[in-house]
């Protein structure tokens, strides 16, 4: 069951902290305004992160084991230890996870968080577009995931966003994964590189060609890729279901 490691950085004390990408570069500032940081705040009080990303000024995209019992979103942010005129700080009233999501399996690890007060968009935070349904990125394709994530298994990480490039992998590189569904999740990582996402980049997007396609979801502990990341194309429905209806 190790391979079922979820990346709950609120699990960790707070001193862990988020750290970033393995193998990644720092973000140019404000290159990637869609991006939210999560700050969460457990059944327990203890206080984690995770990432996500905006796709209405009224909702953010992330994953559903991020749930708490209180979520402030940050949005327009690059270090999260220095505070700029571009941050909004946002509560979320209504976290919205899919009724199929199931913590054992990991399938359908998708929810989507309300603000309180809708975002302003500016040059520092912004929208992303999501695929269509009938979207099925294919195994091979080269996309980037960006987050606050730890650099390393055991390293703290900066306070700054971080990016990296992962190749797409077929099915089979994922049947280390016990309920990988590759028609609900993509398999993101190459085994021959170190590269990877991990803790505390959970909920974050994997884009591809400026489109979100995937959500950060979980991964082996000793983070050696690939990665399972939510495909978003099937809740593309559901999640326009909710976006009207709220």
């Amino acid at each position: 069951m190790q391979a079922l490691f979820l990346w709950l950085v609120f699990l960790l004390p707070a001193e862990a902290g988020a750290g970033e990408i393995i193998g990644g570069v720092e973000s140019k500032p404000h290159s990637r305004p869609y991006m939210a940081h999560l700050e969460i705040i457990g059944e327990q009080g203890v206080v984690g992160n995770c990432g996500g990303f905006l796709i209405s000024r009224k909702f953010v995209v992330t994953a559903a084991h991020c749930k708490g019992r209180k979520i402030t979103v940050t949005l327009g942010a690059h270090d999260m230890k220095q505070e700029e005129s571009t941050w909004q700080k946002l509560e979320v009233t209504k976290q919205i996870i899919h009724p199929q999501y199931n913590s054992f399996t990991n399938l359908n690890d998708i929810m989507l968080l309300k603000l309180k007060a809708k975002a302003q968009l500016t040059h520092a935070v912004g929208t992303v577009p999501l695929p269509t349904r009938s979207t099925f990125i294919q195994p091979g394709r080269v996309c980037r995931a960006t987050g606050w994530g730890r650099t390393g298994v055991k390293k703290p990480g900066s306070d700054t966003l971080r990016e990296v490039k992962l190749r797409l992998m077929n099915a089979k590189a994922c049947k280390r994964f016990l309920f990988y569904n590759h028609n609900l999740q993509i398999c993101v990582g190459n085994p021959r590189k170190r590269n990877s996402a991990y803790k505390g980049d959970s909920g974050g997007p994997l884009l591809c060609a400026g489109v979100a396609q995937g959500i950060v979801s979980y991964g082996r502990e000793d983070a050696k890729p690939p990665a399972v990341f939510t495909r978003i194309s099937p809740y593309v429905p559901w999640i326009n279901k909710i976006l009207k209806s709220k």
